[in-house]
């Protein structure tokens, strides 16, 4: 099983290609909050919900603070597929390598059909203005839960 965050730890840095494959660093959003969430995969039914739920209340998180970052292990060739085809306005960014999944503690052991395996675990962290976790949502449901979290967060 891979480390879980907590709240007040430090958001594990990272730089990773968006879909048209420029760099974004969790540094570049220093001062201001970021939701940073991690998905299983690009073009899929419960990815596609979760990301368009964040493209359409983006402006909301904006204007309360929040800047939205999307993680997933998909090549930025089809993040940008991904973002064409359902209009997505929020960042994507690849991680092929697993390797910020794996120091968010979202790339391990979970269930899937009663069976146990090896992989993405659907995952939001809230990063404060100074780069610590605010809050570690681990095993979130892909439907309802940007909903959940904007009434969590009283945006």
């Amino acid at each position: 099983m891979s480390v879980r965050l907590q709240p007040g730890d430090a958001a594990p840095a990272f730089t990773l290609p968006d879909a048209d494959g420029r760099p974004v660093s969790l540094a570049d959003h220093a001062g201001r909050k970021v939701i940073v969430y991690f998905y299983p995969a690009a073009l899929t039914p419960g990815c596609t919900k979760q990301a368009c739920d964040f493209t359409d209340n983006l402006e909301l998180l904006a204007e309360a603070g929040y800047d939205v970052i999307g993680v997933s292990p998909d090549k930025p060739e089809k993040l940008a597929k991904f973002r064409t085809k359902e209009d997505l306005r929020v960042t994507l960014v690849s991680d092929p390598d697993k390797e910020t999944l794996t120091a968010y503690g979202a790339f391990g052991e979970k269930k899937l059909y009663g069976k146990t395996v090896t992989g993405v675990i659907r995952s939001t962290f809230v990063v404060d203005e100074d780069g610590r976790v605010a809050r570690a949502l681990y095993n979130v449901r892909a439907t309802g839960h940007v909903a959940k979290l904007i009434k969590d967060l009283d945006v």
